[in-house]
């Protein structure tokens, strides 16, 4: 199951049920879960683990020091979620100590080819991220978000649940769970109707949503008095209080 030419270092952990391909590298101080399978040509530094099922193609780099200027060769993560797939050159660097000290992939995530994901940064359930789409530091991707190709996201910007951002998008404030995004700098277009009646929601709770979506953002009224309005007037379901609390909980703002 291990190719002769790939390099494993005798301190990682490997399952007797994973593949790895020809000239791989695998360092110390790594985990690999049963299923999963590594392609030819990746490099996964020390420190990091991934989960079963997960398939890594050709040319991918987990777990490399972090591209940042504090820091000093400390020991922090990465983490690969269960059944998560990477593409041919994903890249995802390991976390730093004064962010937390990890990296994480959620499970099932889908990364395409040269997508980018810096230290810091967390993933939900079942993100797509679309060629060369790429996280700069400290992000974190709600789950079932879908990231457009050639994104680029500002660091330490949030991307709420089952959001969607279109391709070629420069974000640098927060995107609130169920919207669409797009453009330079991204603004909001609406619901991910299309997207929210393929994950199931009901035509009651996009109704909610919608109205939701209106008061914020839609009809003038500071953001305080637009969540008070939506507070009292729409019914208080687990998805809109979800849209409500994003966005209480953003530091960057919100993107309008």
């Amino acid at each position: 199951m291990i190719h002769p030419t790939a390099i494993i270092d005798p301190k990682a952990e490997i399952d007797s049920n994973v593949q790895i391909g020809p000239y791989s590298i695998i360092q110390g101080n790594v985990f690999i879960g049963s299923g999963t399978v590594i392609g030819s040509h990746v490099v996964i530094d020390q420190y990091v683990t991934i989960g079963k099922d997960c398939r890594i193609f050709q040319y991918a780099a987990i777990g490399a020091a972090p591209q940042s200027l504090k820091f000093q060769g400390e020991k922090t993560y990465v983490k690969i979620g269960r059944g998560s797939i990477l593409r041919e050159f994903v890249t995802v660097h390991r976390g730093t100590q004064f962010g937390g000290g990890i990296t994480e992939v959620g499970e099932e995530n889908f990364l395409m080819a040269y997508t980018h994901i810096a230290h810091d940064c967390k993933t939900g359930r079942n993100v797509v991220m679309a060629n060369n789409a790429t996280l700069a530091g400290h992000i974190t991707i709600g789950n079932y978000a879908t990231i457009g190709g050639l994104v680029a996201i500002h660091q330490f910007v949030r991307i709420g649940d089952y959001a969607f951002v279109g391709g070629k998008a420069a974000v640098v404030k927060d995107i609130p769970p169920y919207v669409i995004a797009a453009g330079d700098r991204a603004r909001l277009h609406g619901l991910n109707s299309v997207g929210l009646k393929r994950h199931g929601f009901s035509q009651s709770t996009l109704s909610l949503l919608k109205k939701t979506y209106r008061i914020i953002f839609r009809i003038g009224l500071t953001l305080n008095e637009a969540l008070e309005r939506v507070v009292a007037e729409v019914e208080q379901t687990p998805e809109v209080v979800n849209f409500i609390n994003f966005i209480k909980a953003s530091q960057r703002g919100m993107t309008r």
